[in-house]
């Protein structure tokens, strides 16, 4: 994960809360958040790749 990404993430974020965000800085927000979301989806399809179940039985 880009630690810039999350760092504007973040500002954007602080700023949305104290100032608010003009519509380019709305836009760019939405745009990190889907590149995020899209990074966090994959990782977490790789989690699964490697989960395996074990049985009552033993089996896998």
């Amino acid at each position: 994960m880009d630690k810039d990404l999350i760092k504007r993430i973040n500002e954007l974020a602080k700023k949305k809360k104290t100032l608010g965000l003009n519509a380019e800085e709305q836009s760019e927000q939405k745009q990190l958040y889907a590149v995020y979301l899209a990074e966090i989806r994959e990782q977490f399809d790789n989690t699964l790749d490697n989960v395996s179940i074990k049985q009552e039985d033993g089996s896998v």
